[in-house]
């Protein structure tokens, strides 16, 4: 069966270059949502606890549950709010306070122009007064950037609106609580670390989507995919292989059907553009839901152990190719 690889190494020498980038290890919360990136939940939340991460950061509460033993905060985005000591949940929304069960830790999500969640900023004062009167316990701040990755002036204009928030707090006295902004993007890209913790996700996972000429610090891939021999066979010179019979051999060719496709997560792409794996075999013909065909004999191939180069070719981002792999491929530590 196909297979994915996690090099330890390279996961823990990428948290190392944020650990430096950031002064400490507690300051780290790991992204784990979406099967940690694709990599595997559990098998990555292991592996962070192991390296001394004290703080995590999920989708929901299912996958807040597999994990709730490794951290000592688990904040979950978008859950159904239950009352447990490792549990910050988001606030969203301002309607969303009014439903939150009393006592339950809470961070307060403020929209500074990414608008997509979160309270809008003039709503502050109803919404801590919301927090109050529903008896929930206020342990975070928080916002999200909408172009930390993007040469313009935008990261630095929603840290200001972020920074007039937390005046405003302040003045009122308010305090006690986490503050956070910074996902991988603002993380790498900061000279001075003066909030909390840090959101780190596809950093940790080994890739920096920081274009030139920001200071590129080098991370490391942490995940290769592999695709194992079904069968093989002979084509000859203008025999064609596959759906719509798009390739067409040129010559006499061994070619071998490797278990990985569409049905795995792993793009269609272009057939007349073809794939080249990591191992420098092209992908011929379409890929199928299960399988694809390649000029190889060897029993297991290395499709792709760099996303962000992968991502290129199918114009699209790292973060994509990762997240849709399957969960049912196997996940081993090397």
């Amino acid at each position: 069966m196909a297979y994915i690889t996690i090099n330890k190494q390279n996961f823990y020498y990428n948290l190392k270059q944020i650990a430096l980038k950031v002064g400490s290890v507690d300051k780290i919360a790991i992204v784990l949502k979406d099967n940690a990136y694709g990599h595997g939940l559990e098998l990555m939340a292991e592996l962070a606890s192991e390296f001394g991460i004290k703080h995590a950061i999920v989708r929901n509460d299912s996958e807040a549950e597999k994990i709730y033993s490794l951290f000592e905060t688990i904040l979950v985005l978008d859950g159904k709010c239950k009352k447990l000591q490792k549990y910050h949940y988001a606030i969203n929304s301002i309607e969303q306070i009014d439903s939150i069960p009393q006592g339950t830790k809470v961070e307060l999500k403020i929209d500074t122009g990414m608008r997509r969640s979160g309270i809008e900023m003039e709503q502050l004062e109803e919404a801590l007064q919301k927090i109050e009167n529903q008896g929930l316990e206020l342990v975070g701040l928080m916002t999200h950037f909408r172009s930390a990755d993007a040469l313009s002036s935008e990261l630095f204009w929603q840290m200001k609106q972020f920074d007039a928030v937390k005046k405003r707090l302040k003045v009122l006295g308010i305090d006690g609580f986490r503050v956070h902004s910074c996902n991988s993007s603002a993380t790498l890209r900061q000279k001075i670390m003066q909030e909390d913790i840090v959101r780190v996700g596809i950093s940790a996972y080994g890739y920096n989507e920081l274009p030139y000429p920001f200071d590129l610090i080098k991370l490391k891939p942490v995940l290769s995919l592999y695709a194992q021999k079904i069968s093989a066979r002979v084509l000859k010179a203008g025999e064609s292989l596959g759906y719509g019979a798009v390739f067409t051999a040129p010559k006499e060719m061994q070619v071998s059907s490797y278990d990985l496709g569409y049905g795995d997560g792993w793009c269609r792409g272009n057939a007349k553009e073809p794939f080249i794996t990591s191992d420098g075999f092209k992908i011929l013909g379409r890929v199928s839901m299960d399988m694809i065909s390649l000029e190889s004999t060897l029993e297991s191939v290395c499709i792709m152990n760099d996303a962000q180069e992968t991502a290129k070719y199918f114009g699209t981002i790292s973060y994509e190719v990762i997240t849709a792999l399957s969960s049912d491929i196997k996940r081993q530590v090397i």
